[in-house]
């Protein structure tokens, strides 16, 4: 199998910054504030008492953050490849 061809399509990543944290961070946010009213059954598992929300618990939490990193690293790859952020 030809490697080079392989490698040449393979696109070129941002290295980490801090434009690509921020990104993830308001992504991450946004998303536990959608979470916190789109989940219907909430409160099931074991709850986060340092956050201050009611029936949002550690389920809750990982379900959202775990939506706001797929959509977070859709939105860094998008903004590099039109170069926003570096």
């Amino acid at each position: 199998m030809n490697t080079q061809i392989l490698i040449s399509i393979i696109p070129s990543t941002s290295p980490w910054s801090i434009s690509s944290a921020v990104v993830m961070i308001i992504c991450n946010l946004l998303c536990i504030g959608l979470g916190r009213y789109a989940i219907q059954v909430r409160g099931l598992g074991p709850s986060i008492p340092t956050l201050g929300l009611k029936g949002f618990g550690l389920p809750e939490l990982l379900a959202t953050t775990s939506l706001g990193h797929a959509i977070g690293a859709g939105a860094i790859i998008g903004l590099s490849s039109i170069g926003i952020i570096n």
